[in-house]
Order: structure tokens, then C-alpha cells, then sequence
């Protein structure tokens, strides 16, 4: 307790001049500082050293008729230091996360506090009420300033029905001060000494997620959806907003808000490995989560459920024997789920009579002596309608559901992903979230949601493109796991793009859908093309099917945001590398050390790199085999949209 006491005196002093109190708060390194002024207001400074990274940082609610952080009086500060081991059920990044961080609580009058945490590669504040029953959200302010013109990468949408597949920009901030719209989590600021801030939010329940627009000044400004309050009629997969109230959420007076947070990085690669999501997140619902199983699923829709191999005997489409054709693939490449996708059921809007063609408890038999669990597809209006399905679905031996189309992040829409994750799991049952906002932390409060989607993926086709995709290992897969598809085997360079429905095809090397499977997090892993092209690709469908999910450990081994990313993953005693690469440089090549294996030992190194031609023969690649060891440096080249993938295995 001493040295606790001691540490706190540290890391956070209480300085008071001319009315105004200021708190100063440092990470455990000492690093990052956050300066919390207490005035007629409460504001914040961020600071990299003595560098300036933000300013002016406003924080307030309107909670009932009470402005909290107007003219904000404390009645109590507190201050303490927590280092800690988290262990997440499904380990996107790495099986135990060190949660290590600085505090600072202050306390207001009228029953409220804003708590305060300072780590080494951010800093995150949140609102916390003590109020008795419901109250009304009418508005929360989250503001800041920029000291300098920062470049930003940003998704702006026009209002805040998204389904979060929209575009990177990259503008500077003054290019982007005139536009109108708002803009999604999670945005990636470039300031100019080099220093990366990451803004999202974490811990998102019972409240509507947060979008920025340009502030009156200098910086940013919050946006939330108001919350809907009456539905109309719109077809068999949504509802029309008919009324909003003029609240953003009603909720419990005496709970904890979602966090804001910036993740602030020197190198590139911290964004890549940051879990601030899951330190930020509530803890796990779910007593029991053996039966929680992420894997490797087959996807029929992006490749028309029609496969024509030599051994192909039926007519293929949504039918008993296509299904049945996909699950032996599933087997024999060890897949661990078949999803059937739209067109299963007879309609959209009944999910208990399955489609004339399709014998759904024959497939689930099927599937269960092959060791395939089956994933049904749904809207999210039909489960809305049927809270008994889940029920139904367990009773049929079902694994998993993918829930879509909701394209809101209103505070209701955020409920009914709420509602799904905890019915789902009293049937023990995972979900899929397609057409989804970004992770916000529920996939670690209810670990059986596996994945959303809210990315532009592989099912856009000619619009999926690596300079895109490169940015989602800084950004989108920054903060949660991704439903992004991966695995084309018909690739090409964009000059070059020829695709159909029945022949799909991706921009992008081979070697580089290959390293997707590495580079990608998810609990969710989808095989986007069809088997007949996995088979007669088997030397690299096996790779791609190879990939373990979850993993236990993370490490950048090169990055710079919008050009480059490979990293190295482990699970058990094996490494995975993955690489890839934009459309700037015909090609990069990089030298590796292999300083994260273990001292003393010998490693098989398989790997897939692209070929001399893959600058205009996407589909060129190249395998090599060789042994090295720790201490030694590999040669990685990649072509434009290129990528490099590997396993390393010990073998003395």
C-alpha cells in the first residue's frame, strides 16, 4: 500500500491557481501526460513528452436538466496504480494482455465522477453517474483541438445510417473543417513529429456510438444518433425511422459511460498491436465458455454456391447436395463450420421453414459426422421477430448465427446487439455481425460475438483494393476483430481485373490473399471462393485453412500506415508470418530479423512469396522452404498489391 501511495504521488499532482485546479496524470512510463484543468469547465491537454499532440479536450452531458462539467465542482480526487494480467475468452491479438495504467477519479458534486486512465501507449476518459432510475442523455460533448494542421484517414459518412463499408479518405484537417456529414470511429490522426493518435470508444452498451465532425475551432466535435422511438414499414430487412426522440439514450442514472479513448504511438506497428478495446471493455458475461469455438468457416455467396469439379454430379445453387459438397471440403481441409447464407430458408422473414431444395436437419447430421458445424444466415428484423429461434436453432443443433443488415448505431440498434449476444449465448450459440457498426468491446463482454463486419471486404470485389485494405491493420483491426472474407484464388492487378458472380476474382496477389489469413483478426475466419478453385489450388487453400484462430501473441515486425504491414503471429509452438503491401512501389523489400523465436532452436520456414511476375501476373507466387534460427534476418520481398505469408515450425 506504501508503495502505491508513493506511486500516486508521482504520477498525478493537483495544482490550483486563479480558480482553476489542474491534475497532472502521466502513463507508467512517463511518456504520455494528460494535463485535466477543473475550471468553469473541464478540459484536457495530451502530451508526448513535452510535445503538444492535443488540446483544449471538452468534456460534458446533459443528463436531465443537469450539465455535467458546467461550472464542475470536486469533492473528492483519487489516484491509484493498476498492473495487471487480462485473459480474453477469444484472444485476438495475444492470450494475456498486461492492463497497466495510472488513475485518476474525480469526484463531483451532484453524484457524478469522470474517471481518468493514463497508459503507455494512451490515455481514455469516461463519465460515471450515481443518479437514482432513468435518465434521459440529451447530449455529451467530446471536443478537441489540433495545435497544427494534422493529416487525418477518416470514413465520413453522410448521415448515421452506415454500414460502416465506405472508403479511407486522407485529408488534412483543413480540407476536411468544410465538410458536412459526420464521421466514423475509428479515425487516425498523423501528427507532424511522426506520432500516430487512434480515436474509437470501448465499452459501448445501452448508449449510441460516437461520430465526429468538424468542431467550430480547430479540431473535432462529437455526433450521436438520436435515439428512434417509432418504426414504419421497409421491406423484409429493416425498419423505417418514423420518429426520434430529442434524447440520445435513455438509460440507468447510476452506471459507467462508454470510454474515450486515443491510442498515441511513435511507431506504426503499436497501432497494430494495441488492445485498448479489450482493457477498456467489461468483463465477460458468460460463466461457461468452453463451447465458445472460433474457427474457419466455407462462405457460399461471393462465389455462387456452385462448384464444377470432375467430380460434381448435381446441379449446384442452394440445395441439399451443394451444402453437403461444401461440408466434405470443410472436412478435409479442416474448416470448422459450413455458413449457409441467404436463400436457405423459404423466406427472409421465417427462419423455422427452410428453402424446398435445402434439408437442413440432414445437413446438420451431415455436418456433425463430419465434425462441420453449421451457420445459419439471417436478417436482423427476422430475429428481431422471432426471440424464439435461438431456442429452435440449439434444439436443431445449429452452431452460429451471422446477423444482417442492421446499419445503425442508434441507441436502440446498439441494445439489439446487446439483446442477440445474451440470447445467443443461453443457447449457446455465437454470432456473426454482417452489416454492422465497429466493434466497441461487446465482443469481450459477450465472447460468443465472434466478429463483425463494418469494412469494406472482399464481397465489394473490384472496390476491395489493398490501398485501401492496408489500412485496416492501423485502423478498422485496430479495435476488434473483422468480417473481411478473404481467400481469392483468381487474383490480378487492377489494370488487369476480370470478374463475375461465378467466376469471382480480387485484386491483389496471391501471396497477398494468403497473408490476409495472418494479418486479419477475427474469431470468424471466412473462406470467400469456391472449393473446386481450393482444390485445384490445394498447396495454398491448405495454408489459408491452416491459420489458427484465435492467437497468443503479436508482434509488427514492419509497418508504416498506407504503404506496409507484416506481422508475426504465434499459437502454440508455431509463427505465422504475414505481409502486405499498397499499389505505390512496383516493389518493397525488406530485411527481417527473426528477433521474436526462441533462443536455441531450428525453424522450418515455409513460405509463399510472389513471384518475378506478379507485377502483371497477380497469381505468380513462389515456394521456398529453408531453416533459420533466432539472430537471423529473411529477405522479404513483396510486389505492388503484393503480401508474403510463412509458418515456421521447430524441428530440433
Amino acid at each position: 500500500m506504501k508503495k502505491i501511495l508513493i506511486l500516486c504521488l508521482v504520477f498525478c499532482v493537483a495544482l490550483v491557481s486563479y480558480g482553476q485546479k489542474t491534475y497532472q496524470l502521466a502513463s507508467p512510463n512517463g511518456e504520455i501526460k494528460m494535463n485535466v484543468k477543473v475550471s468553469d469547465k473541464i478540459q484536457y491537454d495530451i502530451f508526448y513528452g513535452e510535445e503538444s499532440l492535443l488540446e483544449k479536450g471538452t468534456m460534458r452531458m446533459q443528463v436531465g436538466g443537469q450539465v455535467l462539467g458546467m461550472n464542475p465542482k470536486v469533492v473528492k480526487s483519487t489516484t491509484r496504480l493498476v498492473d495487471e494480467n487480462i485473459h480474453p475468452v477469444v484472444p485476438f491479438k495475444f492470450s494475456t494482455i498486461r492492463n497497466h495504467y495510472n488513475q485518476l477519479l474525480l469526484k463531483f458534486s451532484g453524484n457524478w465522477s469522470v474517471e481518468f486512465r493514463a497508459f503507455d501507449d494512451g490515455v481514455a476518459y469516461r463519465f460515471i453517474t450515481n443518479k437514482k432510475g432513468e435518465v434521459e442523455v440529451n447530449e455529451e460533448l467530446f471536443q478537441v483541438d489540433f495545435p497544427e494542421d494534422y493529416q487525418m484517414h477518416i470514413q465520413q459518412s453522410g448521415d448515421f445510417g452506415t454500414n460502416y463499408e465506405l472508403f479511407y479518405e486522407h485529408p488534412q484537417y483543413s480540407e476536411w473543417k468544410g465538410k458536412k456529414g459526420v464521421t466514423l470511429l475509428p479515425m487516425l490522426i498523423e501528427a507532424k513529429n511522426g506520432h500516430k493518435i487512434l480515436i474509437s470508444e470501448s465499452a459501448v452498451s445501452d448508449y449510441p456510438h460516437m461520430f465526429l465532425a468538424p468542431a467550430d475551432n480547430h479540431g473535432l466535435s462529437s455526433a450521436f444518433p438520436k435515439c428512434p422511438i417509432e418504426f414504419g414499414e421497409n421491406g423484409d430487412r429493416s425498419l423505417k425511422l418514423v420518429k426520434h426522440a430529442d434524447y440520445i439514450a435513455k438509460t440507468s442514472g447510476k452506471r459507467g459511460f462508454p470510454w474515450r479513448y486515443f491510442v498515441i504511438t511513435k511507431e506504426d506497428g503499436q497501432l497494430i498491436e494495441n488492445t485498448m478495446t479489450a482493457r477498456l471493455a467489461e468483463p465477460s458475461q458468460i460463466e461457461d465458455t468452453s463451447w465458445i469455438k472460433p474457427g474457419l468457416t466455407t462462405w457460399e455467396w461471393w462465389n455462387g454456391a456452385t462448384p464444377f469439379g470432375t467430380d460434381v454430379d448435381f446441379e449446384g445453387g442452394c440445395n441439399t447436395n451443394t451444402y453437403k459438397y461444401y461440408i466434405d471440403f470443410a472436412s478435409k481441409f479442416g474448416a470448422q463450420y459450413v455458413l449457409l447464407d441467404e436463400g436457405w430458408a423459404k423466406s427472409t422473414i421465417d427462419p423455422f421453414t427452410p428453402n424446398e431444395k435445402v434439408d437442413l436437419h440432414e445437413l446438420i447430421r451431415y455436418g456433425k459426422e463430419k465434425n462441420v458445424g453449421v451457420i445459419l444466415w439471417l436478417t436482423w428484423l427476422c430475429a428481431e421477430n422471432h426471440p424464439e429461434l435461438f431456442a429452435k436453432f440449439a434444439e436443431w443443433g445449429v452452431k452460429g448465427v451471422k446477423i444482417d443488415f442492421m446499419d445503425r448505431s442508434d441507441q436502440w440498434m446498439v441494445d439489439y446487439y446487446e439483446r442477440m449476444a445474451a440470447e445467443a449465448a443461453k443457447h449457446r450459440l455465437f454470432i456473426d455481425f454482417h452489416g454492422s457498426f465497429k466493434p466497441a468491446g461487446l465482443e469481450y463482454k459477450y465472447p460468443n460475438v465472434l466478429s463483425y463486419e463494418g469494412v469494406r471486404g472482399q464481397e465489394q470485389n473490384r472496390g476491395c483494393t489493398p490501398d485501401n485494405s492496408i489500412f485496416y491493420p492501423f485502423m478498422r483491426n485496430a479495435v476488434g476483430p473483422m468480417d473481411y472474407t478473404p481467400g481469392v484464388i483468381n487474383t490480378f492487378q487492377p489494370e488487369y481485373y476480370l470478374s463475375t458472380h461465378y467466376n469471382g476474382g480480387g485484386i491483389g496477389t496471391r501471396a497477398y490473399q494468403m497473408a490476409l489469413f495472418v494479418l486479419f483478426e477475427t474469431g470468424l475466419q471466412m473462406l470467400v471462393d469456391n472449393p473446386t478453385m481450393y482444390y485445384r489450388e490445394e498447396d495454398c487453400a491448405r495454408f489459408m485453412a491452416s491459420i489458427p484462430l484465435p492467437t497468443d501473441e503479436t508482434v509488427s515486425l514492419a509497418a508504416k500506415v498506407g504503404e506496409y504491414a507484416i506481422v508475426a503471429k504465434r499459437k502454440g509452438d508455431k509463427w505465422y508470418i504475414g505481409g502486405m503491401t499498397n499499389n505505390k512501389e512496383k516493389e518493397r523489400i525488406f530485411e527481417l530479423p527473426l528477433d521474436f523465436l526462441p533462443e536455441g532452436s531450428t525453424w522450418k520456414m515455409v513460405s509463399y512469396e510472389d513471384g518475378v511476375n506478379a507485377n502483371k501476373q497477380a497469381m505468380h507466387y513462389m515456394k521456398r522452404e529453408q531453416e533459420v534460427k533466432k539472430g537471423q534476418t529473411i529477405r522479404v520481398k513483396m510486389a505492388r498489391n503484393g503480401g508474403f505469408a510463412a509458418v515456421l515450425s521447430v524441428v530440433k
